[in-house]
């Protein structure tokens, strides 16, 4: 439900993984090289970076000290403002915009992050209580570092984020509009006005845009062919899907694969 391990100038992982978790990396001293998708970044002293459940990710390298908190939605998530928090301001987004984020009160957010880890290890009377309202705080710090870096405030509706979940985990299914309509117990013309709100975007545009992403992922790290992948996101004819990638991202799939495993 929650992890939280630290490294100390060290290897990272040898291989992109890919966790149904959110994670967090927080770089207290040094440079930290990650892999998220098909994007490199460099996190120096002071500065995070989250990654949304189901993002490939690497840990490259460290040249310092750097801590990795993962948790579930199960575990974060128990109502509608934990929801909207989790993803407040752009954290933790399912479109694949992860930035690096320099934090405003380091030793705070150090600090907080070694309560979690001691919480974790000794597994305390309601520990999860315990841990699930730090995690709060870390949220919490990272918008008003992001308030004071300058971003504009986003308030996320815990419908919308439901509903990017939900098509998240029904890729294979290909269902419509009107089916997560009913799977979130709302209605189609709902799910259309959260989805301009939020994006300008129609809510069938929406699901487009997350079959891309989750199609790139799989073309890069995953041993598959068009045509499996094709029918993994809910294509019955790999040659639609091409045509479909094509559109959106203006190559075919292979090219694509091609050229960013090149990079």
């Amino acid at each position: 439900m929650i992890e939280i391990k630290k490294y100390s100038n060290q290897e990272g992982h040898p291989e992109p993984r890919r966790v149904i978790k959110y994670t967090l990396f927080w770089c207290q001293s040094g440079t930290a090289e990650i892999l998220i998708d098909e994007h490199h970044f460099v996190l120096k002293t002071h500065q995070t970076i989250t990654v949304t459940s189901g993002q490939y990710h690497q840990l490259i390298s460290v040249n310092g000290e750097l801590t990795v908190l993962e948790f579930t939605l199960d575990f974060f998530s128990k109502s509608d403002s934990d929801i909207e928090l989790i993803f407040h301001n752009g954290l933790f987004c399912h479109f694949g915009m992860n930035e690096k984020i320099t934090l405003r009160n380091a030793s705070f957010f150090s600090e907080i992050l070694n309560r979690i880890e001691k919480e974790v290890h000794e597994k305390p009377y309601q520990y999860l209580i315990s841990t699930h309202s730090m995690v709060e705080l870390l949220l919490v710090e990272i918008n008003r570092s992001k308030i004071a870096n300058g971003d504009e405030i986003w308030k996320p509706d815990a419908l919308f984020l439901k509903f990017l979940e939900s098509v998240r985990q029904h890729f294979s299914d290909n269902y419509p509009v009107s089916r997560f309509a009913d799977l979130l117990g709302t209605t189609e013309a709902k799910l259309n006005e959260v989805s301009k709100l939020h994006t300008q975007k129609t809510a069938q545009n929406v699901i487009y845009s997350l079959i891309i992403s989750e199609a790139k992922r799989l073309l890069l790290y995953e041993k598959l062919s068009v045509k499996e992948i094709a029918y993994q996101l809910g294509f019955n004819d790999p040659f639609y899907f091409s045509n479909f990638f094509k559109k959106h991202t203006s190559v075919s799939p292979k090219d694509y694969q091609k050229t960013v495993r090149k990079i």
